[in-house]
């Protein structure tokens, strides 16, 4: 289509790329306090409690910080003071005189004081943590009974894990804020004035129309203001609580089970894991290598190891390694945690680098808006007060001498009301709420499309993402592993699925060799088997645990059974840099062994032999590594992922004391190999297009997997992020050959990087940096704990829901709920969708704004009167700024924004097709206004009548006139580059009623509301009369489309006519600073 713009997408930078010209241009992430200060300093702002509604509250956040120290500092006071006041009392004289609940043998007051001292003597005198659980009712290993007669009893006894939050603003406090806006409150003043000075003139009769009838529409304002504001609070506030309802996994019964943070009680076991958050306050039942970071609520960035001798947990923390499980014993209000959260607001309000842009935009339109104003003011009392101006019946409405004091005021009242009913037109406030207004839409619609926004600045960002790197497992793939081969003892066993069935090749194995492989799977493991009363298996944990559990289960391991042959001594967890965990087990002849399984090449690079079928050890020559790398590579080639088993012995003196095993590096020399399991994981069948729809948007994919580069080429292939299997070496890489590179070595290649296999978290970070630098805008998916400094570092961190740990998450900007990769794309759909909306509002706004500033000072300037009066222009106002946002910022995304090229950062907010549009249909009002203005009575045959009615008439024709051009512009507005403004209409039934609520008012001011909008009845000839010209609008639009337009932002057009002016802004630049984005 001619004149459509194709513009390349250009870099965000960061915030020291940031010229100092622009105060209205702040970072996507980490904007310092300063510099949110400058905006706000800049902004034209008549009513700053609606303005800055959604803004971060600088002073608040300030003061939840001092809260946060307080409850830091009042809680370590006290934990000290009772020490203190326990060391000098007697053994038993600590005793605190509290009944204990029924049914338990230990009170709330008492599991208080325990949790909030740490005093680990008082554990002792109870028992220990069994003796606590017992006195909880808790079985260790299976948990509580968690129905809902227990759950009921415990939340009573012990209290429930909430707290209580801080109420959000009622309706009233919305109302009472959109009543702030200084122009209102001048309009609200004057109305009373002329109501006073009407009644006063002509009688209560008639007097009271003009005071009534300005006082009734500032009223309608603030009312549709007020609700629309509290209801945009409303989906905030969901979205609040759906950030905060994390969900924990507890032992109740015997079952694993996923339960709400909120849904956790006294007595509960739960599990903890890498990354998790502890969701209350606690003791360690056992952990492995279990580290806690207890910054959030201590302060002090120290990472704190768990064992028996410390076993406090404290809600809030995260757990930074290892895992674990431990036993609720305070909850809610009872932890320094909910007294924390209890103390300060939840808004998490912020402003967007949109919302800033537009308060910019607002800024440069209202100071337009306030000048013309002023002009109009100052050339109507000129007029007024020299005589210039006439009544309706051609009589002087000033005559010096002879107008009483009355009169004048009157007169001036009016005057004056024009004069800031301009200014509620021309200072659109409402325009960054508008942002707002989207962004609340959208967040909730995305909720439904399976995306988490935690940050909002994220929706917009995403619309401008230039590159995606993605995860392979759980978000390119379906997250359900299962072995589908395995090489045993040597040899190659048929599919777990028919092993019952084989003949021979499970009977086969040495008991040594199914003993050893057995134990490796059910120690070296943090999932877990439940075995029901009927028989029935349900297996929990990672999607590589519960493959790797399911294959035992099928190889006739008994899970428990398994577990008590032997005993764990230390654990080594999973390292995404190591890649493979370990486990000591002491078995019942006093033997240790150390079982290793991870990456398969790299735990096969670890063995010096492997395990035949009939048990014995064979040295691992050359030969036999080589044959086994090719059966791995073979199984790479199939998109399986291959995990290797090995183990090797250790007498116990070998094994330190239990004091000293919290440093043990578990052995990974001289391993013999045991097995070699692929595990399948079909890509989500969904993917593939979703590659396809990101290529053909401009966006490239890029997946970064801990795989082997087999096993990634295979995925990518079936992917489509690989088009085929001959791509250089720059396409597809191992992260250490990345890492090996240096920093500009590194950002010469990623831009070609399709694939990076064996990667870790750290390559990821670098891979991001890199990107970064060449000035893509990046999105990155990540799950583990140690993805957290990758997803903090892009421009969009989108952790998964799913698989995803709550360190991951509270990095992110967006969680993708269904760990799906469609969802990412969805995303950026939405987020390509808030941006556009927001052009179209802008779009029509400017029109409105253009057309009523021209033709009122024109027709003020020529004439002393002007056709739209205070109440028209109030209406006009309420349709252009809160219906015209709710009908233009909350369209529905659609298939065309996917066609286009990322929306560049250094563009413009109004492009060149914007301006050529806006500028089409405010000269086509304005022409048509001001002719019907000073050519209305003989075009529309109105010479006839006296002058009093065809005037009224007149400039009723010009305000009906001038509504319905608004009415039809907005369907123009929808598409400001698309041809067929009607596509997909019925689909937003938002914008239709808005719309169809738009014309019925419309049509009932001017037929029955006249003596309040001073207008009279129109007959149906001049109904079609402004149809018709409102119609227009239309085809005009249509044709308009076709005028080309040049790619060069407007601002540099205006610039390169100044060319002395732009050298002379070029030397007051400082070096290194670029131009800031234009309006």
């Amino acid at each position: 289509m001619a004149g459509e713009q194709a513009p390349e997408a250009s870099p965000r930078p960061d915030e020291t790329d940031y010229g100092c010209a622009d105060r209205f241009v702040i970072p996507a992430k980490g904007a310092t306090v300063e510099r949110l200060r400058r905006w706000r300093e800049a902004a034209l702002v008549l009513n700053a409690c609606r303005r800055f509604r959604y803004t971060l509250d600088l002073k608040e956040d300030e003061e939840k910080e001092q809260i946060r120290r307080k409850i830091r500092a009042h809680a370590q006071v006290i934990r000290a003071a009772l020490l203190f006041k326990e060391a000098g009392e007697e053994p038993n004289g600590g005793e605190l005189p509290e009944t204990p609940p029924r049914g338990f043998g230990i009170g709330e007051k008492q599991l208080t004081v325990l949790t909030r001292d740490h005093n680990y003597s008082t554990i002792q005198e109870y028992g220990g943590v069994k003796g606590l659980a017992n006195l909880l009712k808790t079985n260790l290993e299976k948990g509580i009974h968690g129905d809902e007669a227990d759950l009921s009893c415990r939340a009573n006894a012990f209290g429930a894990n909430r707290y209580p939050r801080k109420k959000g603003k009622s309706f009233w406090v919305f109302l009472w804020e959109a009543c702030q806006d200084l122009t209102l409150v001048i309009l609200i003043i004057a109305a009373v004035i002329s109501l006073v000075l009407g009644i006063a003139t002509e009688g209560i009769k008639e007097g009271w129309y003009d005071g009534t009838s300005i006082a009734f529409a500032v009223f309608l304002v603030i009312v549709v203001t007020a609700v629309s504001d509290y209801k945009q609070s409303l989906q905030f506030q969901y979205l609040n609580e759906e950030k905060q309802n994390i969900q924990v996994e507890v032992i109740r019964g015997g079952r694993r089970i996923q339960v709400s943070i909120f849904d956790i009680v006294v007595g509960d076991v739960v599990a903890l894991k890498i990354g998790d958050q502890v969701p209350a306050d606690g003791v360690l039942i056992s952990g492995y290598s279990l580290a806690i970071d207890e910054s959030s609520m201590t302060g002090e960035s120290k990472i704190v190891m768990k064992d028996q001798k410390t076993p406090f947990l404290m809600a809030g923390c995260k757990v930074a390694d290892g895992y674990g499980t431990m036993l609720v014993t305070a909850v809610g209000l009872n932890t320094e945690w909910g007294l924390l959260m209890a103390s300060i607001s939840e808004d998490n309000n912020e402003e967007t680098p949109l919302q800033v842009r537009l308060n910019g935009v607002a800024t440069l339109i209202g100071i337009v808006g306030l000048s013309v104003a002023a002009m109009v003011l100052i050339v109507l009392f000129a007029r007024y007060f020299t005589g210039h101006t006439t009544n309706s019946d051609g009589s002087g409405q000033f005559v010096k001498g002879q107008t009483s004091v009355k009169s004048t005021i009157f007169g001036s009242i009016k005057i004056l009301t024009v004069a800031v009913t301009i200014v509620v037109v021309a200072v659109p406030e409402g325009l960054p709420l508008a942002v707002t207004l989207t962004l609340a839409y959208s967040m909730r619609k995305m909720m439904a499309d399976k995306a988490l926004v935690r940050r909002l600045s994220a929706c917009e960002t995403m619309g401008s993402a230039t590159t995606i790197c993605s995860d392979k497992t759980g978000t390119l793939t379906l997250n359900q592993m299962t072995v589908v081969q395995s090489i045993v003892g040597g040899m190659k066993l048929q599919p777990p699925t028919i092993v019952d069935n084989s003949s021979s090749t499970f009977e086969n194995l040495s008991p040594t060799v199914i003993s050893l492989l057995l134990e490796g799977i059910a120690q070296n493991t943090s999932g877990s088997v439940f075995e029901a009363e009927d028989g029935s298996v349900e297996v929990t944990g990672s999607p590589t645990e519960k493959a790797i559990l399911s294959w035992g289960v099928e190889l006739h391991m008994k899970f428990v059974e398994e577990r008590s042959k032997s005993a764990i001594i230390h654990v080594s967890p999973f390292n995404s840099e190591k890649k493979r965990a370990g486990v000591a087990v002491v078995v019942r002849d006093s033997d240790v062994h150390v079982h290793w399984k991870g990456a398969a090449e790299i735990v096969l690079a670890l063995c010096t032999s492997w395990l035949d079928v009939d048990g014995s050890t064979h040295e691992m020559t050359p030969d036999k590594a080589n044959q086994l790398k090719k059966l791995i590579e073979d199984m790479a080639e199939q998109s399986l992922r291959c995990v290797a088993f090995a183990y090797r012995n250790l007498d116990l003196k070998d094994v330190p004391s239990e004091e000293q095993r919290i440093n043990w590096q578990l052995p990974d020399n001289d391993l013999t190999l045991i097995a070699i399991a692929g595990m399948k994981d079909p890509c989500r069948p969904e993917v593939r297009g979703a590659v396809e729809l990101c290529i053909k948007a401009g966006v490239k994919v890029r997946m970064v997997t801990g795989d082997n580069l087999k096993t990634a080429r295979a995925i990518a292939l079936e992917c489509g992020i690989l088009e085929n299997s001959e791509v250089s070496e720059r396409d597809i890489i191992e992260g250490k050959e990345f890492r090996a590179y240096d920093d500009a070595e590194r950002e010469k290649i990623a831009g070609n990087i399709s694939v990076m296999a064996r990667s870790s978290p750290s390559d990821k970070l670098l891979l991001v940096k890199a990107l970064k630098k060449r000035g893509d805008v990046v999105a990155v998916t990540g799950d583990g704990t140690n993805d957290a400094p990758a997803l903090h570092e892009a421009h969009i961190g989108l952790a998964m829901g799913i698989q995803g740990t709550e360190v991951a998450k509270e990095s992110s900007d967006i969680i993708i709920l269904d760990d799906n990769f469609s969802s990412v794309v969805k995303v950026v759909r939405w987020g390509r969708s808030v941006y556009a909306n927001i052009q179209k509002f802008i779009q029509f706004q400017l029109t409105v704004n253009v057309a009523a500033l021209v033709i009122n000072v024109v027709a003020a300037v020529s004439s002393g009167n002007v056709p739209l009066n205070a109440v028209q222009l109030l209406w006009v106002n309420l349709i252009m700024d809160t219906l015209g946002a709710l009908a233009l910022a909350t369209e529905p995304p659609t298939d065309e924004l996917m066609k286009r090229s990322p929306v560049g950062w250094r563009e413009p907010l109004v492009t060149n097709i914007m301006w050529r549009n806006v500028f089409i249909q405010a000269v086509f009002q304005v022409v048509v206004l001001l002719t019907l203005n000073f050519r209305g009575r003989n075009l529309l045959h109105l010479t006839q009548d006296t002058l009093d009615h065809s005037s009224k008439v007149k400039n009723t024709v010009i305000f009906n006139t001038f509504v319905l051009c608004q009415v039809f512009n907005e369907f123009n507005s929808r598409k400001p580059e698309e041809l067929n403004i009607f596509d997909g209409v019925s689909r937003n039934h938002l914008f239709v009623v808005v719309v169809s609520t738009t014309v019925v008012l419309q049509v009932v001011i001017i037929e029955f509301l006249g003596k309040f909008t001073s207008t009279v009845r129109l007959n149906w000839e001049l109904w079609l009369v402004s149809l018709a010209i409102a119609f227009v609008s239309w085809p005009l639009a249509f044709v308009g489309k076709f005028i080309p337009v040049p790619n060069t932002p407007l601002k540099d057009l205006i610039v390169r006519c100044w060319p002395k002016r732009k050298q002379g802004d070029e030397r007051a630049s400082p070096p290194g600073e670029q131009e800031s984005p234009p309006v």
